[in-house]
């Protein structure tokens, strides 16, 4: 099904369960229910910058994702045991990104870019994410670090102590003593602080 680039707002997907691919983006949604469609190998709902919420926990059978330039706070791909692409770039509110799936190794293509408010990205092996992807390659931003415990919340205490390896901007540029520019303070124990200092 393919009704993309219309002023779409409202979908009812709800009868249709042997739907396998779906084609939605560029409308105006703002909301999503496919939790009725099991069979769905292949969703793109890029592009619906009022769509906040996607519920992709019944659609095991879910091979690709594209659900760029929309407007979530959070996704959660635990489920998703089948991905091998997924583009959920530009999405300026997540916050929050769980592919631990048992099987997040293997998602060829990925691309996080473009989510400054995102920086721990839950992942199933730490060590292979963070050498397949990477910022020079284009799957993630400069503030982003994978772990296997991220927390929902944006806001963590850390009481440890921790040493400062160093401090970037946006585009992952080292920067010493700037003021008004969003800086990313990254620590040895793998912790990334966002921080502004406004004069």
């Amino acid at each position: 099904m393919d009704c993309s680039q219309n002023q779409i707002t409202n979908l009812n997907l709800s009868g249709d369960t042997a739907l396998f691919q779906l084609d939605c983006g560029r409308n105006q949604l703002t909301n999503l229910d496919v939790s009725a469609n099991i069979a769905l190998n292949f969703l793109n709902c890029y592009n619906n910058w009022n769509l906040t919420n996607l519920d992709l926990s019944n659609n095991t059978s879910l091979t690709s994702l594209s659900c760029s330039g929309n407007g979530h706070n959070s996704l959660d791909l635990s489920n998703n045991t089948a991905l091998t692409y997924f583009n959920c770039s530009d999405n300026p509110q997540l916050s929050f990104l769980d592919v631990r799936n048992g099987n997040s190794t293997n998602i060829i293509d990925f691309n996080t870019t473009y989510n400054f408010n995102l920086t721990c990205i839950n992942v199933d092996d730490v060590a292979w994410s963070t050498v397949n992807w990477t910022l020079a390659n284009g799957n993630i931003d400069a503030s982003h670090y994978f772990s296997t415990n991220c927390l929902p919340s944006a806001i963590q205490e850390h009481n440890t102590s921790k040493e400062l390896l160093e401090v970037t901007d946006l585009l992952g540029r080292e920067a010493k003593g700037t003021k008004n520019v969003v800086l990313f303070y990254i620590y040895d124990d793998g912790t990334v602080e966002k921080k502004i200092v406004i004069e």
